[in-house]
């Protein structure tokens, strides 16, 4: 008689040479199965674990919430007496002997599969209890004789994992009178080796790692297998799909890799399914950002400049701003966002280098100050080096409803982030197998990661509960990210990235000098896009595309290069110089000493921005010129470049001449009518003059033969240009 929740197959297995015996084969439904764990907290850990239970649809049952844990973490010293405890207690309770019973851990574990595969191989190994299984013994090595050999596999138990009929475990845990502080591992492993009892309960190991994967010594041995929409586990040792996969021992950021996957978060074909699951609406909690300045950096006021546009009311946020660079660089750029739109925020708060903390103590700090703060519902942690192009931000990164969670920042050109998708064994930067995918694009969702730096939003929960250690970035041994980072690992916070979006990008600030009035100026090498949005003209890229090219003159070419503020730091850093020749033709800067027809100038590499200004021809202007004259191709060697400065009362005009280039650039960097009157550029053999030129337009024309000029008198105020001579 067969139980009505229960399936018949009839199996028929071939007996010596031809006989063959039919047998039946029960496998229960999952209604009989009923999954059992033991959590105090509810951990991130566990969130997952109850997810994929969920994906699956398994019943768990758990034990232990709201009690105090003692057993230890039993990664690194024995414990998890108080599981056998828990669950002794809970069997005695369970009446149906023909329930089976799955326990496994769950702040380490998630399903790759479902019940039924796994009954299926659970009544496949034709033992009552079947232990999952590892190549490494623990924690009694001296009991390594007493384990009986195997055919193929692990031999050793791990007590992770285990199913059975519940009247075979209600046997097995009979005998359990142990303290909580006692090891589960070798309670268990004390029944199997033990050939009576092994017997009488009729225990196996799932050697071959059919049920059970459990990833400590088998890290090598398991990869992902993605197919048909689906992400499992495989154990290419032994060619099996595991059902349960336990992070064991060391193995948490293995397990929190695979998690990213299994059970189908992201696949191929679908990409990312997790997202959807941490979308909450809220009405705009109190955040306070947290802004540090470590070292001098390029750009800061732009990142003020984005800060304001930040898509989020200024009344729901407060500033913290930690200023640890000693010297002066900063200060200005600083008092005056504050001073101009410090009143827009609940709150600012400024703390300088006057107060001598380091990295480790500043950011300490800031954190403390979200955390005593009652009101403070998040800390957003941004760093003056990000650069936040998306407005939405804070948003995004709220509405994910995550522990602690990163938008995903890039360098320009090269695989570095603000995050790292592995550790090495000394806890160092290891790349994951799907770093590089990551950060490129090809794969886009939300990841759990054990690293975080730069810019990210912390739930201020977490800061009085899980994270409530005041040094949470002092370490001896670790810089202060790392050490914040070991520590949020060690209190079983998960940390994720989204690249969901696109966020922005991080600066580099290597080679950034402060030796000049406007050092920004000098970023087009280290930080290019950041230096073209800051004063490369908003319309240089509709150039060609909208016909943005005037033709004022024959063969004489006129467009946007330069933005605004372009063009006032450069008239600005030299004046500020303040070396201006005295326009005679004696000119010891020059080949030859001797200038037919001098200007009052001042040479781009007299303030050493020689380099920089050729790069910049090379990147914005010969792409122009070789569309402009079809056929010639320029690398803008050896131009002769500087700034001219056209007063009254100084040199008003310059008289007709020939430039010594093949062809020449001419930008206008200020505005005639508020910055001065007259000037232009006449070319005589056409009879035809420039006369306003815009502010931030060059002219683009030969230099020799064709295109004999003079410069038009300046009649009123001062009027600079910038001039380039190239391929002389």
């Amino acid at each position: 008689k067969v139980a009505t929740a229960c399936v018949v197959h009839i199996v028929t297995c071939m007996v010596g040479l031809g006989g063959s015996l039919t047998f039946f084969c029960l496998w229960c439904l999952p209604e009989e199965l009923v999954v059992v764990t033991v959590a105090t907290r509810e951990t991130d850990g566990f969130k997952r674990f109850f997810r994929s239970a969920k994906h699956f649809n398994y019943t768990v049952k758990v034990l232990g919430e709201g009690e105090k844990w003692k057993s230890g973490d039993h990664t690194s010293s024995p414990g998890g007496g108080q599981k056998v405890r828990l669950l002794k207690a809970a069997v005695e309770d369970m009446k149906d002997e023909k329930q089976i019973l799955l326990f496994v851990e769950s702040y380490d574990v998630v399903f790759a599969s479902g019940p039924s595969e796994l009954l299926k191989k659970f009544q496949q190994a034709r033992h009552k209890v079947v232990f999952s299984s590892e190549s490494l013994i623990w924690p009694d090595r001296h009991l390594e004789d007493k384990h009986p050999h195997v055919a193929e596999g692990n031999r050793f138990l791990g007590s992770g994992g285990f199913i059975g009929h519940l009247p075979n475990i209600k046997e097995m845990l009979a005998d359990w009178t142990g303290e909580d502080t006692d090891s589960d591992q070798l309670f268990f492993t004390n029944i199997y080796i033990d050939p009576v009892k092994r017997k009488s309960i009729n225990i196996t190991l799932d050697s071959r790692c059919r049920l059970f994967q459990n990833l400590h010594g088998a890290l090598d041995d398991v990869v992902l297998k993605f197919e048909d929409g689906r992400v499992r586990a495989r154990n290419v040792l032994y060619d099996t799909l595991p059902v349960v996969i336990h992070g064991n021992g060391p193995t948490k950021l293995q397990i929190n890799y695979l998690g990213n996957y299994i059970p189908n978060m992201w696949t191929f074909e679908t990409g990312c399914t997790a997202s959807d699951d941490h979308i909450s609406s809220f009405e705009y909690p109190l955040v306070l950002i947290a802004i540090f300045i470590q070292q001098p950096t390029p750009f800061v006021e732009v990142f003020f400049e984005r800060l304001l546009r930040l898509q989020y009311p200024k009344n729901r946020l407060k500033l913290f701003i930690y200023n640890q660079v000693t010297e002066a660089h900063h200060e200005g750029q600083l008092s005056s966002f504050v001073k101009d739109h410090g009143s827009l925020y609940q709150d600012v708060k400024l703390v300088g280098p006057e107060e001598e903390m380091d990295q480790a103590a500043s950011r300490n700090l800031g954190f403390d100050v979200c955390r005593k703060d009652e009101d403070c519902d998040y800390l957003f942690v941004l760093d003056i080096e990000v650069v936040l192009e998306n407005e939405e931000t804070l948003q995004i990164l709220i509405e994910q409803n995550l522990p602690i969670v990163a938008p995903m920042i890039t360098r320009v050109g090269r695989l570095w982030s603000n995050f790292w998708g592995a550790l090495s064994a000394e806890g160092y930067y290891a790349r994951s197998e799907d770093y590089v995918d990551i950060v490129q694009g090809r794969r886009v969702g939300v990841w759990s990661v054990p690293y975080l730096s730069s810019v990210y939003l912390v739930k201020a929960g977490l800061l009085r509960s899980e994270l409530s250690t005041y040094e949470l970035f002092t370490s001896s041994l670790l810089d202060p990210d790392m050490a914040y980072c070991h520590n949020v690992r060690g209190q079983g916070v998960f940390m994720y990235v989204t690249n969901m979006h696109t966020f922005g990008r991080i600066l580099s600030t290597q080679n950034y000098q402060t030796s000049h009035l406007h050092n920004d100026l000098w970023q087009i090498f280290e930080n290019p896009v950041d230096w073209q949005e800051r004063y490369i003209h908003e319309n240089y890229t509709r150039i060609m595309r909208d016909q943005l090219i005037e033709t004022p003159c024959p063969d004489v070419y006129w467009f946007p290069i330069l933005s605004d503020v372009g063009c006032n730091h450069i008239v600005e850093e030299m004046e500020h110089f303040g070396k201006w020749s005295g326009g005679a033709t004696t000119d010891n800067r020059i080949q030859g000493g001797y200038e037919n027809v001098p200007t009052i100038d001042i040479h781009m590499n007299q303030i050493n921005f020689e380099k920089e200004w050729q790069k910049f021809l090379l990147e914005y202007i010969a792409p122009i010129t070789e569309k402009m004259y079809p056929g010639y191709f320029t690398k803008c060697s050896t131009p002769l470049n500087f700034v001219v400065r056209y007063k009254p009362d100084e040199q008003p005009s310059l008289r007709p001449h020939h430039d010594a280039s093949t062809f020449t650039l001419n930008i206008a960097l200020n505005q005639v009518g508020p910055d001065y009157q007259g000037g232009g550029c006449r070319f005589l053999r056409y009879n035809c003059s420039v006369q306003a030129p815009r502010k931030g337009w060059t002219l683009l024309h030969p230099g020799r033969l064709t295109h004999y000029h003079e410069g038009l008198p300046t009649t009123g105020g001062v009027r600079y240009i910038a001039v380039s001579f190239v391929d002389p």
